[in-house]
């Protein structure tokens, strides 16, 4: 059996990186489930796949729901962004109370499929941990900022 190669154009559909280009927004959100709030509008959407492909280069993400809720155990500090896709909900629906107990911003996204690929990984993440680094402590705070400032659900 031969290794069969992909075409250029092929490739690049298949490694589509954040920003959702695949699919819209609006059509990501008719696939969200019912505990995802507070979720993250398009634009701030964009910031945190940012910011997590500048985390994940430098290695300073925690990714996937065992070890992130190892670390939030533990008292690490970071911004907590959970996929709005993820089903069943019981898999992390835990997670946004151990973050508001820890006084942690959350936020939910539309994808889990764009939070795995922005942090360099072809598998679906369904949440990820963005700890604080100096090299991209602005787009950080930004984020921090904004995502503190979601309404948090009832």
């Amino acid at each position: 059996m031969t290794k069969i190669k992909k075409e250029k154009g092929a490739a690049a559909e298949g490694e589509e990186a954040a920003g959702g280009n695949e699919k819209s927004y609006q059509e990501l959100i008719a696939n969200i489930n019912p505990i995802a709030q507070p979720l993250a509008p398009r634009k701030l959407s964009k910031k945190l796949y940012k910011c997590v492909k500048k985390a994940s280069k430098l290695k300073q993400i925690r990714r996937g729901v065992k070890e992130v809720q190892k670390f939030l155990n533990k008292g690490e500090k970071g911004i907590v962004v959970l996929a709005g896709d993820t089903l069943p909900i019981d898999v992390y629906c835990h997670l946004p109370i151990m973050c508001e107990d820890r006084n942690l911003p959350y936020a939910y996204i539309p994808s889990k499929v764009d939070l795995g690929s922005s942090a360099g990984s072809k598998r679906p993440t369904c949440v990820i941990l963005i700890k604080p680094h100096e090299d991209y402590q602005d787009a950080y705070d930004e984020c921090l900022g904004e995502v503190s400032a979601l309404p948090k659900p009832l």
